[in-house]
């Protein structure tokens, strides 16, 4: 792959929009089509599955990928699949970051039934659960909408359209208050078995800690050529393919999308450690890290398949509150990620956050901080996700 430097030349240095016109005058802003699934969810609908269905293709999901397929075919019923084509074989190799995805929308769906007097009545694994290993074509959950006059609104429902997955750099000068910390461990609450931990800005020593596992690990995923290859598979270049996807991961930076139409950046080749799109990510990541006051992570005793979901519908909740807060977080996955590479990595951060293994697992570890606003993410829409109606 060409040298950036060398495009920056060819390209005319600062005229690069010029270069590669039409790039919709530059804009980074992503096609209104991409994030219509945001505005006003589930407006015209009579059926309460579809209104809440709505609200809960709005959950973060690993990657982006979406992976939600639902059947309602059952009377006042929901049943709720995984999508076996919208998997992460090479960083997610045991599904279970696909499990917590599972949990994020579960959560959401039960929150959203809430705000109009339904209970969500949720059963997991109806069909037993799977295997630790691998994913099936069974049900993750069956779920009842039940009409319930003491059913209570959740007060995090009003936080849904605001949160946000901030990549972007965070405030390094300014930790997070104490009581907003508190606020998010008290939303986790319904999920006792799943445990909240944060970091001490005064304990430097941890911070740094923290930082060398997070750079080490996105290191080694982005000199792994299979795993840098997956990643590559759900980039979103540019407003049309943005538009024309709605999942994945949106870049829509022109200087990104200018490379790609000049063929400067090709998504089926591995870039070696030393090439300039390599390192510059690197640089961009190791300073986004330097700067990060504080780190969140929830852990488990097992791992089981159904404490997997619980943990995503915790998350759900922890970054709801923490959106409430005005802080952002950004999942650091890649140490947790249980491919060979990251052996060393993945041991370091159970090791760092007490949770020791085999009784144990990180399922999710992210920055936190105060970042700035951000649009929401992609999404394909409810028709995209029902296998029946």
């Amino acid at each position: 792959m060409p040298d950036r430097r060398q495009f920056l030349r060819l390209a005319g240095g600062g005229a690069v929009c010029a270069a590669t016109a039409p790039l919709a005058a530059c804009s980074s802003a992503l096609p209104p089509e991409a994030t219509a699934a945001w505005a006003g969810p589930g407006a015209n609908e009579t059926d309460p599955r579809r209104w809440a269905l709505a609200h809960a293709i709005l959950a973060p999901h690993s990657h982006n990928l979406q992976s939600w397929l639902v059947d309602l075919r059952r009377q006042g019923e929901i049943t709720l699949f995984c999508d076996r084509e919208r998997l992460l074989p090479e960083t997610d190799p045991l599904s279970r970051q696909m499990m917590m995805s599972q949990g994020t929308f579960l959560e959401l769906l039960a929150l959203a039934a809430a705000e109009r007097g339904h209970r969500a009545e949720v059963v997991l694994f109806p069909q037993g659960e799977f295997a630790p290993d691998t994913i099936d074509g069974r049900p993750t959950a069956q779920i009842r909408l039940v009409p319930d006059a003491a059913v209570r609104r959740d007060p995090l429902f009003a936080q849904v359209f605001r949160r946000r997955t901030n990549r972007f750099a965070y405030d390094a000068a300014r930790a997070p208050d104490p009581a907003a910390l508190q606020a998010i461990a008290a939303a986790m609450a319904p999920w006792p078995e799943v445990r909240a931990g944060f970091t001490d800005p005064r304990d430097t020593a941890a911070l740094q800690r923290h930082r060398a596992v997070a750079v080490e690990a996105w290191r080694i995923e982005l000199t792994t050529p299979r795993t840098i290859l997956e990643s590559y598979r759900w980039l979103r270049i540019g407003p049309a393919e943005i538009a024309r996807r709605r999942d994945g991961i949106s870049l829509n930076d022109p200087m990104v999308r200018a490379l790609s139409v000049l063929g400067l950046f090709d998504r089926t080749k591995a870039p070696t450690p030393d090439d300039a799109t390599t390192t510059g990510q690197l640089k961009d990541f190791n300073a986004k890290i330097a700067a990060t006051p504080a780190f969140f992570w929830m852990a488990t005793e097992g791992n089981t398949r159904t404490t997997q979901v619980n943990a995503g519908r915790a998350y759900l909740r922890a970054q709801l509150a923490a959106t409430a807060q005005g802080l952002s977080m950004h999942p650091l996955q890649q140490a947790l990620q249980e491919y060979p590479e990251q052996a060393r990595t993945y041991a370091d951060i159970h090791t760092l956050l007490r949770a020791p293994r085999p009784t144990h697992t990180v399922q999710m570890w992210t920055r936190l901080g105060y970042g700035p606003a951000v649009e929401p993410a992609p999404r394909r829409g409810l028709q995209a996700h029902l296998l029946a109606a």
